[in-house]
C-alpha cells in the first residue's frame, strides 16, 4: 500500500508506504522525478510534476522503509523498484512529490489572499477558473478552503494564463476538487470571463 501525506490533497504529500504492519516513509537520498513518477501513477494521480526532499511535507513516523531508490519510472509498484538494503537517514529527509492531477487555488492581484482572480495550479500550471457555471456555491466552497470566510461578491477578469477550469459543485464540498470539473474543454468556456472572488475573512 501507499499513500501521500500531509499535503493539500491526496495527490500532493510525503510518500508513505505500508509493509504489511506499519506505515513508513522513504529517504530522499537519490529521489527523483523516476521515482516520484512511480508513485503518481501507483495513486492514479497522473504523472510527478515536482518532487521535494528535506521533509517539505513535515515529518513522518515509523521505519523508514525505502532508500536510495532506483525506479525506471516505468514500474508498476515503488516496492519493485531497487533500494538500498539499510539506510543512514532520519525523518528529516522523508521524500514528497506534488502529482499532476494535484488541485491547489490561490486569489490573485487583491488585497490580500483573500480577493482576488481564482487561479488553479493543476498539471504543473496555473489557469484562470470560468464563470460559466460559477456561482455563490462555488464561491462558498473556495472562500472557505483558502480559510478566508465567505464570499461577499463575485468579479469578472479576462483569462490570460494558459488553462481554463470549469468547477460545478452541486452542494458544499470540502474543495472545489471535490466538486465536478473539466480541464481546458472550449464549448463550456465558450464565452465565459475568468471569474473571481472577494471573501470576507483575511489572509493570516
Amino acid at each position: 500500500s501507499l499513500r501521500l501525506a500531509g499535503g493539500r490533497s491526496r495527490c500532493e504529500g510525503r510518500v508513505e508506504l505500508y509493509d504489511g504492519s506499519t506505515w513508513g516513509t522513504v529517504c530522499d537520498d537519490g529521489w527523483d522525478i523516476p521515482d516520484a513518477h512511480v508513485v503518481c501513477r501507483q495513486l492514479r494521480c497522473g504523472h510527478a510534476v515536482r518532487v521535494h526532499g528535506n521533509a517539505t511535507f513535515g515529518r513522518g513516523h515509523g521505519p523508514i522503509l525505502r532508500d536510495e531508490l532506483g525506479c525506471g519510472g516505468h514500474e508498476r509498484h515503488l516496492w519493485e523498484c531497487p533500494a538500498a538494503p539499510e539506510h543512514d537517514c532520519s525523518h528529516k529527509e522523508d521524500a514528497g512529490v506534488v502529482c499532476s492531477e494535484h488541485q491547489e487555488w490561490r486569489l490573485s492581484g487583491g488585497l490580500d489572499g483573500c480577493a482576488g482572480r481564482v487561479e488553479v495550479f493543476f498539471r504543473g500550471t496555473w489557469s484562470t477558473v470560468c464563470d460559466s457555471s460559477w456561482y455563490g456555491l462555488e464561491s462558498a466552497v473556495l472562500c472557505r478552503s483558502l480559510g478566508c470566510g465567505s464570499p461577499l461578491r463575485q468579479l469578472a477578469f479576462g483569462h490570460t494564463l494558459a488553462g481554463k477550469m470549469l468547477y460545478d459543485c452541486g452542494s458544499l464540498q470540502p474543495s472545489l476538487a471535490s466538486c465536478r470539473w473539466t480541464f481546458n474543454k472550449s464549448a463550456p468556456c465558450h464565452q465565459s470571463r475568468a471569474v473571481g472572488v472577494v471573501c470576507n475573512g483575511t489572509a493570516s
